[in-house]
Formats: C-alpha cells, structure tokens, sequence
C-alpha cells in the first residue's frame, strides 16, 4: 500500500506539472490566462508547477510529513472548491471554440484537485484510520 501511496504523490506532481504544460502550451496559451486570470495567470500556472514538485518531492517522506501532506489537501480543496463556483457560473463552449486545449484544461482540471483531495485527505488520516480497525 506504501509504494501505491507513493506513486499517488508522484502522479499528483506529474498531472500538475504536466498538465499545465502542456494545456498552457509551455505558458503561451492566452486563452487559458483571458479565461480566467484570477486563478490561472502565468504566475498561477506557474505556482500550480510549484505545488507538483513539492508532491513528487514528498512522495518517500510523506509519512514523516503528516501536516505537509494536510497543507497538500487544504491547497486541493481550495482549487476544487474554486472551480466548483467557477464552472457553474461560466459556460465552456465559447472557451471550447476559442481553444480546444483551453476548454478541455478548464473541463478537467477541477475534477483532478476533487480526486487528488481525496487522496491527500486520505493519507493525512490513513494512521487514524489503521489505528481504529
């Protein structure tokens, strides 16, 4: 279970990093900056990178990191609950027909922090849980 712990914290920091590459167009997709630059500037972007190198670079301590890993679901739920409102208040067609790469980042992304959520919060409280059973 540990090793699949670990690949789940290197898979987070791949999708982060990778993800925003590649959507971004190594930082010159405009319309994902127009779209939304509160959260998605190049200095999000950026940040976003930041936080997926701190997950690949946690994924063999985590168990040392209980609070780090705590902090890593806090920052998830934060995105998550960002692009809940942010998706029900905007339509992504016109994003779609501007970009294909910009409306499939902004269809998805929300719905990857929702499952990596998941997983942080599981790991942060795996020790409670083992304990109890």
């Amino acid at each position: 279970m540990n090793n699949l712990i670990t690949k789940g914290f290197k898979l987070a920091g791949i999708l982060n990093i990778s993800g925003v590459l590649i959507f971004s167009r190594f930082f010159t997709n405009r319309a994902i900056y127009d779209t939304d630059p509160n959260a998605m500037s190049k200095f999000g972007l950026l940040m976003i990178i930041v936080w997926g190198l701190a997950f690949i670079a946690s994924s063999k301590k985590y168990k040392d990191l209980k609070w780090l890993v705590g902090v890593f679901a806090i920052e998830k739920l934060v995105y998550s609950i960002y692009w809940t409102f942010w998706i029900l208040k905007n339509d992504l067609i016109p994003i779609y027909e501007q970009d294909l790469m910009a409306g499939f980042f902004y269809t998805i992304y929300g719905l990857n922090d929702w499952l990596f959520f998941l997983f942080f919060t599981y790991v942060f409280f795996k020790p409670i849980i083992k304990t109890k059973s």
